[in-house]
């Protein structure tokens, strides 16, 4: 049964694709009295191709992209841990802002890049980016309401302002300025490429602590292998589509991730061996009671050397 299938559809694909295009030039070739003019001088043969490339890869796109927009959702969903524990200790503590800003205006420029008036047919782009946009700005909103670093608190509404502004201004731009989408999507599209590429080199520096310690203890294994498996979908799907804007900067994240995936196989047994000496040392299992009148005090090793306070009746 499923073999008929496969056949049929095969049957159908090498008609519709093949055999009727090839009829086609024939019959030009007839025509002009010259199968040479057909196929080299009018240029049919390549439009033929492109053509047929085109009617396949739109097949192939809706089981490539909708992994890939997964993925993505999975990745701007992989700081909800940091804020659940912001929420718990009620600070932002140390925690840095600067990543949910940047991936806040790269989600932006997509969705402009994405909208019809640049770029027709790019509707899952618009969409994951959408929501991207709709995930950072909430977890900007909620940083700004544990944060009470006055100072901290200005500077992230300041850059904030500047990123709105910025989209704002380049979308008048690209929509007055620029008439024809073809170079609507061209300018977006480069600026697209920077940001894209500023925001997959942002594990540079982790990569940079792990060759430094030898330990994977910094690089979750999830995350680089959903950062590996994102721009390598990104990137098939900009094949698909011919998209160079899309290629670029997702090819180069894919070699990125890839890196990352090789970082931690050659030194994830490494860190294991480093974990094991610690423990064997006792540094993560230490535990220290110390008496002062009434009290005790109680040294627990979470990491940060904190202090369990305990009021001894």
């Amino acid at each position: 049964m499923a073999s008929a299938v496969v056949a049929r559809t095969a049957v159908g694909v090498l008609g519709t694709y093949v055999v009727l295009p090839f009829a086609h030039l024939w019959r030009m070739g007839r025509k002009s009295g010259s199968f040479t003019f057909s196929f080299a001088h009018s240029g049919m043969f390549s439009g033929f191709m492109l053509h047929m490339l085109r009617a396949c890869s739109c097949r192939l796109i809706l089981p490539v992209v909708l992994p890939g927009n997964a993925i993505s959702l999975f990745l701007f969903m992989s700081p909800m841990p940091t804020f659940i524990q912001i929420w718990k200790k009620g600070s932002v503590q140390q925690y840095s802002p600067a990543p949910y800003l940047a991936t806040l205006v790269n989600c932006m420029v997509w969705v402009l890049y994405g909208v019809p008036w640049v770029t027709s047919d790019s509707t899952l782009v618009v969409t994951i980016n959408g929501l991207g946009t709709a995930i950072e700005l909430a977890y900007i909103t909620f940083f700004l309401f544990f944060c009470s670093d006055r100072k901290k608190r200005v500077q992230m509404l300041a850059v904030l302002a500047v990123e709105l502004a910025l989209i704002a201004i380049l979308s008048s731009l690209v929509l007055t300025v620029v008439h024809t989408p073809k170079q609507r999507s061209k300018v977006v599209g480069i600026i697209c490429i920077l940001f894209n590429i500023m925001m997959y080199a942002a594990p540079l520096s982790v990569m940079k602590l792990v060759i430094t310690t030898k330990s994977v203890e910094y690089m979750p294994f999830f995350l680089s292998f959903a950062s590996f498996a994102n721009g390598l979908c990104w990137t098939v799907y900009a094949l698909l589509r011919f998209d160079p804007f899309i290629l670029i900067p997702n090819g180069i994240g894919s070699f990125f991730g890839l890196a990352q995936l090789i970082l931690y196989a050659t030194y994830y047994k490494s860190t294991k061996e480093q974990a094991a000496v610690k423990r064997a040392k006792g540094d993560l299992s230490l535990s220290e009671v110390v008496v002062n009148g009434g009290d005790h005090l109680k040294r627990v090793a979470d990491g940060n050397d904190s202090y369990d306070h305990v009021q001894v009746p």
